[in-house]
């Protein structure tokens, strides 16, 4: 049921906002709109919606931030809307980990879509998660030395301490843990830890990446130029 699902609206302009949670509401979803970033990270810490539709220009705090700081504590959906519609802006977007970039003036029918489809999309993947974790119990763990993966759990372990890391991250490590030293492309981990129909640029991967390596120092996944990454094993062997 669609008001199952509770979105917050963020942005600066009372019309676009009044007019979102208007077109939200037809559809039987639940609304919060919030005109800045700060009310809405203070959202985030006490009542997390399901899903953001966020504006970048706002005052004080922007969106890119604000995006930037949810993305790093969870992976619910996230829509960035913006009358900036240079490639630069969306791939920045993109980047800090949006699920997809809509250029205002946009037509309220199409944001709609577009979050129906995200959320769709975020449940499959979520149900997948939990199916694949009862399928794993025969094999609850991958150690890889340095770094143990409790899949039951879902927890990280590097060095013999917990890391804190999101729904992605994990997925992330798992697909190359599971797969020592292979290359994968972009292409491919896009596809396992975003699922085939996600819409983004593949610079979701590198973002993503970079993200996990401040988790971790040390981490041993590489960079295969014009490729992909790999995560290695074998370093230091002879």
């Amino acid at each position: 049921m669609n008001n199952d699902y509770l979105i917050a609206v963020v942005d600066d302009d009372e019309n676009i906002r009044t007019l979102i949670q208007a077109y939200l509401h037809r559809e039987s979803y639940r609304t919060i709109g919030l005109a800045n970033a700060e009310d809405a990270w203070s959202l985030y810490r006490t009542s997390p919606p399901s899903m953001w539709v966020m504006d970048i220009m706002l005052p004080g705090m922007d969106g890119y931030e604000l995006c930037r700081r949810i993305r790093n504590e969870g992976e619910v959906p996230i829509i960035m809307i913006s009358a900036k519609d240079n490639e630069v802006d969306k791939i920045l977007g993109l980047e800090l980990g949006s699920d997809d970039y809509l250029v205002k003036p946009f037509s309220p029918r199409e944001l709609v879509a577009r979050i129906k489809r995200q959320l769709e999309r975020w449940i499959r993947v979520t149900g997948a998660e939990e199916r694949t974790a009862v399928r794993e119990t025969a094999t609850p763990r991958i150690d890889t030395g340095e770094l143990q993966l409790m899949l039951e759990e879902r927890r990280a372990i590097w060095r013999g301490e917990e890391v804190d890391l999101t729904s992605k991250e994990f997925t992330m490590l798992k697909v190359l843990a599971e797969h020592p030293n292979r290359a994968f492309t972009r292409d491919e981990l896009l596809s396992f830890v975003w699922g085939d129909d996600y819409f983004g640029s593949d610079r979701a991967v590198d973002h993503l990446i970079k993200r996990m390596r401040k988790k971790i120092e040390e981490l041993p996944v590489e960079s295969v130029w014009g490729h992909g990454y790999r995560m290695r094993t074998d370093r230091g062997e002879v």
